[in-house]
């Protein structure tokens, strides 16, 4: 089968499997892993900030950045589409008390910073206090912007507000726009970066910020149930795509770009270009059913009109892809 659903859905390639299995490790609640140790170090210091914190998912890494920034009772803002907002079943909200306010996302995954002004609440005991602005990067394929992140920077001064991105595919939008990923993670007060999408380790991510910061994400990850011990052999896979598994992210690009051209030329309708690994179909609800029953009848699994390219699907498959859905009544 070839899998399109996600990145996700990537499994360890043999030296990622030979690099947990040799990885030096203690107990992580003690500090004493030396593995998760280096892991947090070099991720910290690849997206230019002072210290990292090694947990089980980005939704846990996005909420301990939630949790750490704001106080119960405070307010976050963000997209309506966004992650952390849409898609981490009301964490903030439900185990620290803290009101989100979301906003549209524009066609180019943005909030727009006009709106985001008017959003942030006067100081006064009617309201939450707003305290804290989420951006996602990238959002749907689509990496933000350099003047955008500029012009953030300058409003998150200009408000006195934190700001937090969700970077899950961070690395994507990195390599897409041939710029350090601390570049785009500069504006932001923490940093959450996935290593279980396309970078293709089994499970991990990784905040990074201030050492205050992650000292409180830190206690807030011991009182979610996520200190772990031995996690060396998991944060030894993360590394070994941190290493490995970066530059790489420009064939998932290719074999995307390849993807939307090819089946655009058979009449597939995009709802966007392509920008990274994503290829966005335009299509309604019903058409999407009928496209996954007919690429699932030929070896396909796809699940909604969003195809991923990742580390497990190679050219030879896209073309396969092109070949199977080229008779699709589109």
């Amino acid at each position: 089968m070839i899998d399109l659903r996600s990145d996700t859905v990537t499994r360890p390639t043999d030296a990622m499997r030979e690099a947990m299995a040799t990885a030096t490790v203690g107990d992580d609640v003690y500090g004493e892993d030396p593995t998760v140790n280096a892991l947090e170090a070099a991720t910290a210091e690849r997206l230019g900030k002072a210290a990292g914190l090694f947990v089980a998912s980005g939704t846990q890494s996005n909420l301990l950045a939630l949790l750490s920034h704001c106080e119960r009772g405070d307010e976050y803002i963000a997209g309506q589409q966004a992650h952390t907002y849409r898609f981490e079943g009301g964490g903030a909200a439900v185990l620290g008390g803290i009101q989100p306010q979301p906003l549209p996302f524009n066609a180019q995954g943005e909030l727009d910073l006009d709106d985001v002004r008017a959003a942030i609440k006067p100081d006064d005991f009617h309201f939450a206090k707003t305290r804290l602005v989420c951006l996602e990067n990238t959002v749907s394929g689509q990496p933000l912007s350099g003047g955008y992140l500029t012009r953030f920077d300058a409003l998150l001064d200009e408000t006195g507000l934190a700001g937090h991105l969700d970077g899950a595919r961070l690395f994507n939008a990195a390599v897409a726009q041939s710029v350090a990923p601390a570049v785009l993670a500069a504006p932001f007060d923490s940093v959450s970066v996935c290593f279980s999408k396309g970078l293709g380790a089994p499970v991990g991510s990784v905040l990074v910020g201030s050492e205050a910061q992650i000292a409180r994400a830190r206690r807030w990850r011991k009182m979610l149930g996520g200190g772990m011990r031995q996690a060396g052999i998991l944060a030894a896979a993360a590394h070994h795509a941190l290493d490995h598994h970066v530059d790489r992210l420009a064939e998932d690009h290719a074999h995307a770009r390849r993807l939307g051209a090819g089946l655009e030329a058979v009449g597939a309708p995009l709802a966007s270009p392509v920008h990274t690994n994503m290829v966005l179909l335009d299509l309604a609800p019903e058409r999407i059913a009928a496209l996954v029953a007919h690429a699932a009848a030929r070896d396909i699994t796809l699940s909604s009109a969003r195809l991923v390219t990742h580390l497990d699907v190679s050219a030879q498959d896209i073309e396969h892809v092109l070949e199977a859905l080229s008779d699709f009544p589109w």
